[in-house]
């Protein structure tokens, strides 16, 4: 039986006792979907015999490659945010790849800029960047030209890709759904305007609203935190020709939600809200959240096989894909109260 020079059991021992190829070993390892169940299954309990581990130093000195992807993140308390980095470590790991977290507490585009380049030192093969950038960084073109970089929430570069959800759709589900329950005309409690989501949320709104021939409202600003929502919440109260408001983020909603109870305003009888994000305590909310779903777990499992599908410099194409927002309507949305 074959074993590697250092007594372990190594990948040609683990085929002897399986009966097959050392490729086939290999693929099974990596996670092709081209093994048999069969044979996928004598190769695992060959593993599970020889108690193999795999040698990652001695592969990456092999391949030149470290099994590593960097995230590039900006800190945050959103829980969608945590869902995405949660979809990318799980993909990651179902593929045999650790992922290394750089997060960054600032836009500067330096901050930026040394947080993919330190991943890049430690020897990450590719670079997930889940910054919502605006603008894009030369440097991290320059980087991207040698390192693979997949762009989540920002701008692209010329040497990276980008995965984005469609957030003109988002809120033109949002905005138009409120306007065919009969609302005259839509508010909107936008998102910090440094992040691109919340300037294309913004945008997406104000088109909906002109395209359908509607007055464009003073717009709200808030910072994706329930505090926010509740101050802006205090402030729709107060205005008598609000019936109905398009919130940027579900988080921000349930503080305006607060707000409105406290006011004295019925949701949805006097106002009706919608949120953005579908997360898991809209559903629970008071009443219910009418919300635009995004497919968060789909993006951060995308990321990372983009990534992948780079790195190993594929004849073939990607398969296509979409990532298509939703909207779910609950309880806090409906006709407009009479005049």
């Amino acid at each position: 039986m074959s074993n590697s020079e250092s007594g372990r059991p190594g990948i040609r021992g683990v085929a002897e006792v399986a009966g097959v190829s050392p490729q086939t070993v290999s693929r099974v390892l990596n996670g092709h979907h081209s093994v048999k169940p069969a044979t996928r299954e004598r190769v695992q309990a060959a593993i599970s015999q020889l108690g193999y581990h795999r040698n990652y130093a001695a592969r990456s000195l092999s391949t030149g490659r470290t099994q590593i992807i960097g995230l590039v993140m900006f800190t945050s308390d959103s829980y969608a945010r945590s869902v995405v980095v949660a979809s990318i470590e799980l993909a990651a790991a179902e593929l045999d790849h650790a992922v290394i977290t750089s997060p960054i507490s600032s836009m500067d585009d330096h901050v930026i800029e040394a947080a993919v380049q330190g991943l890049v030192d430690r020897g990450a093969d590719g670079i997930i960047l889940a910054v919502p950038m605006i603008g894009a960084s030369p440097v991290v073109s320059r980087i991207g030209d040698t390192t693979p970089i997949v762009t989540l929430d920002g701008s692209r570069t010329e040497s990276s890709e980008l995965l984005v959800i469609d957030q003109a759709l988002v809120t033109e589900l949002a905005t138009t759904h409120l306007l065919e329950l009969g609302h005259e005309t839509v508010w909107h409690l936008a998102g910090p305007q440094n992040w691109i989501e919340a300037l294309d949320r913004s945008d997406g709104w104000r088109t909906t609203l002109e395209r359908a021939g509607k007055s464009v409202p003073p717009e709200l600003q808030g910072d994706w935190s329930p505090e926010s929502g509740y101050k802006n919440g205090l402030i729709a109260a107060r205005i008598p020709e609000l019936t109905a408001l398009f919130v940027s983020s579900d988080e921000m909603a349930f503080g305006v939600i607060r707000a409105l109870h406290e006011s004295g305003k019925r949701i949805p009888e006097d106002i009706s809200i919608v949120g953005v994000d579908n997360i898991a305590l809209a559903e629970f909310s008071s009443p219910s959240l009418t919300t635009v779903a995004q497919p968060f777990k789909m993006i951060g499992e995308l990321a990372v096989r983009r990534l992948l599908h780079r790195l190993q410099n594929s004849q073939n194409t990607f398969p296509p894909f979409a990532m298509v927002p939703e909207l779910i309507v609950r309880n806090s949305t409906g006709v407009p109260p009479a005049r």
